[in-house]
C-alpha cells in the first residue's frame, strides 16, 4: 500500500513538471545559504549564467573570530530577498517564466538552511513552480560540469570549511563514498590556525580569510623549519582527519610563545613558516588519501580504463598548493586533474542552479511546489563503500611531495 501511494505521488509530480516545462523555457533559479553566503543566479539549460547575485558575510564574521550561526541567520534574512531579486532582474526573467526553483536544504548549518528554504517554499507557492532540494555537496561536485564536458564516473574530492569527502560520481544523483572527515574540515582546521596565530592583525592579512591567510604568508614561508606529522599515517583508508594536526600545530605556536616571551594574540616573528608547514601537511595528507582512493577506484573498475578524471571542488580547491600537490599525484597515476575557477570553488547560487538544471534534465528529484521538505544540517553523499575501502588496506607506494611554492 505504501510503495503504491510512494510510486503515484512520484507519477502525479513527473505530470506537474511535464505540464510546466512544457509551457516555460527550461530556467533555473538557485538560492544558496547553506553557510555565510547567500547566493542566487539563473541558468537555461546550457549552463550560460544569465543573471547572478551574492552577499558575503566574511567581514561580519572576520571581526566576531568565526561564524556565529544565529548571526549568519539574519544577515540570511536580511538580504535573501535582495539577493534573489537582482539574479532575477540582471538575468530579465520574471518568476512566472522559470521552469524551476532550486535550492540547497543540506548539509550545511541548520539555521542558515532554514532560511533559504522558507524563502523558497514562499516562492514556489507563489508561482506555482516545481521545487528542485539540492544536496551543497553534489552541487560542488557537479559544478565543473557546467564548464567543460566531463563524462560520468570521475572521481572527486571536495574540500571546504565544513566538509571534506572523495566519491566516485557515477551519474547526477548517484555516487559512492569512498572518504571523508572523521572530525572537522581542512578549511575549518586551516581558520582556527589563522585565528590562533592572530593573522588578522597582520598588515596583509586583515581582510583575509583564515585559509587565505595562511596561503599568503606560506609563499614567504619555510615549511622545513616545522615537522608536523601527516595525520592517520597508519590507518589505510581514505577518510580525513584534522583535528590531530591542529593540535600539533597549537603546541608548537605555544612553545614559540613561550620561546619569544609574548602572550597569546601577538604575531609570531616565524609565522610565515608555521603558516607553510601547516598548509603542507594539510596538502599532504589531502594528496595520500586521494592517492590510495585513485588506487582503490583502479583495482576495482570504477574509473574508465582512458582518461579517468579527478575533479577538485569546494572553498578549500582554490589553494593553489593544495592544487600542486593533487598534480603531482594525479601526474603519477595518469589521471585529468580538473579544478574549476575559484569564483566556482566558494558557495554560490549558480552551483545550485546548474544541480538544478541537470536534475530537471533527467527528471530527479523535481517536487510540486506544495511538497513539504525539511532542511538536513547533516546528510550523507551517496552510497557509503568507507568500509569496504578500509577492508582493502592498500599500502601507497612511496611518493615525494616536492610541492613548488
Amino acid at each position: 500500500m505504501f510503495r503504491s501511494k510512494v510510486k503515484a505521488l512520484r507519477l502525479l509530480q513527473l505530470g506537474y513538471t511535464l505540464r510546466h516545462t512544457a509551457s516555460c523555457s527550461r530556467l533555473v533559479l538557485g538560492i544558496e545559504t547553506s553557510c555565510d553566503d547567500t547566493g542566487a543566479a539563473v541558468l537555461d539549460e546550457t549552463g550560460a549564467i544569465l543573471g547572478e547575485s551574492l552577499h558575503s558575510q566574511k567581514e561580519v564574521h572576520l571581526r566576531t573570530g568565526g561564524i556565529i550561526p544565529t548571526v549568519a541567520q539574519q544577515l540570511h534574512r536580511e538580504n535573501i530577498e535582495r539577493v534573489v531579486q537582482e539574479a532575477l532582474e540582471r538575468s530579465g526573467v520574471a518568476p512566472s517564466q522559470l521552469a524551476a526553483i532550486a535550492t540547497t536544504v543540506k548539509p550545511g548549518l541548520a539555521l542558515s538552511l532554514g532560511v533559504g528554504l522558507e524563502f523558497t517554499r514562499q516562492l514556489v507557492r507563489r508561482h506555482d513552480k516545481p521545487f528542485i532540494p539540492i544536496h551543497h555537496m553534489e552541487a560542488h561536485a557537479l559544478t565543473v560540469r557546467m564548464l567543460q564536458p566531463v563524462s560520468f564516473p570521475f572521481l572527486v574530492l571536495l574540500v571546504s570549511g565544513g566538509h571534506s569527502l572523495l566519491a566516485v560520481a557515477r551519474g547526477v544523483d548517484d555516487f559512492l563514498l569512498l572518504g571523508h572527515a572523521l572530525d572537522e574540515a581542512p578549511g575549518d582546521t586551516l581558520d582556527k590556525v589563522a585565528r590562533r596565530l592572530s593573522l588578522v592583525k597582520h598588515p596583509q592579512c586583515s581582510s583575509l580569510s583564515g585559509g587565505q591567510a595562511i596561503e599568503l604568508l606560506a609563499r614567504d614561508g619555510d615549511r622545513t623549519k616545522f615537522s608536523f606529522r601527516t595525520p592517520m599515517g597508519q590507518t589505510h583508508d581514505c577518510c580525513f582527519s584534522f583535528a590531530g594536526l591542529r593540535n600539533q600545530i597549537t603546541m608548537t605556536i605555544m612553545k614559540k610563545e613561550a620561546e619569544e616571551g609574548v602572550e597569546e594574540g601577538t604575531l609570531l616573528k616565524c609565522v610565515n613558516d608555521i603558516a607553510a608547514a601547516a598548509q603542507h601537511t594539510v596538502a599532504a595528507h589531502l594528496a595520500k588519501r586521494t592517492h590510495r582512493a585513485i588506487l582503490f577506484c583502479k583495482a576495482n573498475g570504477l574509473l574508465p580504463p582512458s582518461s579517468p578524471t579527478l575533479v577538485l571542488s569546494g572553498g578549500v580547491a582554490s589553494n593553489q598548493y593544495i592544487r600542486k600537490a593533487l598534480t603531482i599525484v594525479t601526474e603519477m597515476t595518469g589521471l585529468h586533474l580538473i579544478c574549476p575557477p575559484a569564483k566556482f570553488c566558494t558557495d554560490n547560487g549558480v552551483m545550485i542552479a546548474w544541480n538544478g538544471v541537470e536534475r530537471l534534465r533527467e527528471g530527479k528529484g523535481i517536487l510540486a511546489p506544495d511538497v513539504d521538505v525539511c532542511y538536513e544540517p547533516r546528510a550523507p553523499l551517496g552510497v557509503d563503500i568507507t568500509a569496504e575501502v578500509k577492508a582493502a588496506a592498500i599500502r601507497l607506494p612511496p611518493l615525494k611531495m616536492k610541492i613548488p611554492s
